[in-house]
């Protein structure tokens, strides 16, 4: 008999998990065809999203207005990053020609270059730093040109 107990409990576990799915999933939620790209999803929510105002406009938004840094990041090994990436995003860049408020902070630089141990990331690949012990309280871009991606000058 107390070879059973384990038994009930993992029986009354899975009874306990179907009744909150029951309650927690919706009704509509993986009804329809998966799809590769989409996977799984609440069919009656597709009008929110189709509704849902896009913030990131990719580099050619960018590349028209603003040729010159466009050409030198190019050529960077800054390439692979879309500008939005540093400069926010371009639903909020000002329709009249203003300029975005750009974050020229410390931090935005250390996202990518902060130095990480993982050998078998890519991250391991970036460029990094010890920011306690390079010119710790001073921004990046007082030495280095984002664009152009090079040692300072």
């Amino acid at each position: 008999m107390h070879v059973l107990r384990p038994l009930y409990v993992v029986l009354a576990l899975v009874a306990v998990i179907i009744a909150a799915r029951t309650l927690v999933v919706p009704k509509d939620f993986g009804i329809h065809e998966r799809g590769y790209m989409y996977g799984w999803y609440r069919k009656t929510n597709e009008e929110e999203w189709k509704a849902f105002k896009v913030k990131f406009q990719g580099r050619e938004y960018c590349k028209d207005c603003h040729a010159e840094p466009f050409q030198e990041i190019r050529v960077s090994p800054h390439a692979i990053i879309e500008c939005e990436n540093c400069h926010g995003p371009g639903i909020e860049h000002p329709s009249e020609p203003q300029k975005l408020i750009i974050d020229r902070s410390r931090g935005l630089c250390l996202r990518c270059h902060t130095g990480l141990p993982y050998p078998t990331s890519k991250r391991a690949e970036i460029r990094g730093i010890d920011p306690g012990v390079h010119n710790p309280g001073i921004e990046c871009v007082s030495c280095h040109d984002s664009h152009k991606a090079t040692k300072p000058e």
